[in-house]
């Protein structure tokens, strides 16, 4: 949570799928809270201040690669790009 809405510079791999784990996390707990009360607007209060981060640490994953961070709005292409390793060494976004 340090680089909250920092669309700059590059993220690892590991960085990204573990702040989308985190992000998952607490669309579950989220949902659960939601269905216990009954209401699913519950659910948005879980979710919506990662979903900027979330954002930006998408858009820095793309820059890791080697990409726009436009990329992400690529549907199945921004998944395969997410997955794929890191630049070595520095590239137009900075260096690891």
């Amino acid at each position: 949570m340090k680089k909250y809405a920092t669309f700059s510079g590059r993220a690892s791999r590991s960085e990204y799928w573990y702040f989308y784990l985190f992000y998952i996390i607490m669309y579950a707990i989220g949902a659960g809270v939601g269905a216990s009360i009954g209401s699913s607007a519950i659910m948005y209060l879980f979710i919506l201040p990662f979903w900027l981060p979330l954002l930006a640490a998408g858009v820095r994953r793309m820059h890791d690669v080697g990409r726009s961070g436009w990329f992400l709005l690529v549907p199945i292409y921004d998944i395969v790009l997410a997955c794929k390793e890191s630049n070595p060494g520095s590239n137009q976004h900075g260096s690891l």
